[in-house]
């Protein structure tokens, strides 16, 4: 039974929930995030999102049991090693998406709505969309930016329009990345090889993602650097101007979100160095966790983000 649990919990590929994180934005951004009520229905969010995303991993694998099976690493995934049967994967996956729906019953009607999109979408990539070039990365990079707009249908918050722009080039970057280490990855295997592993990545380049790559992470920083200088100011409220030297006041009503734009560059070029030197990237949340320097940056970058808006604020 330990063995099943297990193997069960491997399918479901819970390091991936980390993705679902971003669903909080909304609420972080708009200063809501120690509304308990706010909360407690992104949190709901959260797991309905948790539960889906499994449930497609889950048809995902069932799909490509066969082109996993001849994969470096994803022969290892317990459908493709017979670990776990695919009877027994269909009816995990029916009881998670079921779980989810309950879920996002629970924090509104237009959340479930947004979930259905999510699921179908991600259900098509599945069986044929992950087979078109470039489609495929777009797709990737639709379900990250769903996860966003996510906390705003279950808040009713609203983010910067400049943040969402960040949040489109990133996920794009992040999609590239994932496509570049696959073809690293497997770029000794004969192109037939590669093309039964994963049709579209026949038919990239990695010039191609090379420049990809470079476009969205510029991008990245531009939309953010904006995001930070164009969003309400936010600094220290001082209200005893009289006995401070002239210049303090103004100074400390900079803008300073702009200082976490110095964790969001760092956190791009370590994240580049990952694709590029280290071969890595073909799971995000993988180099997220293995990465120490680049984790401890997220951290920052986080709580920079909380002080500031929090307190700093006023």
């Amino acid at each position: 039974m330990r063995r099943i649990f297990v193997k069960s919990l491997k399918l479901m590929r819970p390091k991936q929930w980390i993705k679902n994180f971003a669903i909080f934005a909304a609420i972080i951004f708009s200063g809501q995030l120690f509304d308990p009520t706010l909360f407690s229905k992104v949190g709901l969010a959260f797991f309905a999102f948790c539960a889906t995303s499994s449930a497609i991993y889950i048809v995902n694998d069932i799909f490509d049991i066969e082109k996993d099976k001849i994969h470096p690493f994803k022969r290892f995934r317990p459908l493709a090693h017979g670990d776990l049967s695919v009877a027994y994967g269909t009816v995990l996956a029916v009881i998670l998406f079921i779980a989810s729906l309950f879920l996002a019953h629970l924090v509104s009607s237009g959340f479930v709505i947004l979930l259905l999109i999510y699921f179908f979408m991600q259900l098509s990539y599945s069986i044929f969309l992950k087979n078109l070039a470039v489609t495929d990365i777009l797709l990737l990079a639709t379900g990250y930016i769903l996860r966003v707009y996510a906390g705003e249908v279950a808040t009713g918050y609203h983010i910067s329009v400049w943040l969402i722009l960040t949040t489109v080039a990133l996920s794009l970057f992040l999609a590239v990345g994932k496509r570049k280490s696959e073809l690293t990855l497997i770029s000794q295997m004969p192109t037939a090889q590669i093309a039964t592993i994963r049709k579209t990545l026949s038919h990239y380049s990695e010039s191609l993602l090379n420049v990809y790559a470079s476009i969205f992470a510029t991008s990245t920083f531009i939309f953010y650097s904006f995001f930070t200088f164009l969003e309400n100011p936010h600094g220290l409220r001082i209200g005893f101007s009289l006995l401070l030297p002239d210049f303090l006041p103004s100074y400390f009503e900079r803008k300073w979100l702009m200082i976490t734009i110095v964790p969001v560059v760092y956190g791009l070029m370590r994240y580049l160095q990952d694709i590029y030197e280290k071969h890595e990237g073909e799971s995000p949340e993988k180099v997220l966790l293995s990465d120490t320097p680049l984790l401890v940056t997220v951290v920052v970058w986080a709580l920079l983000v909380i002080g500031i808006i929090y307190y700093l604020g006023g």
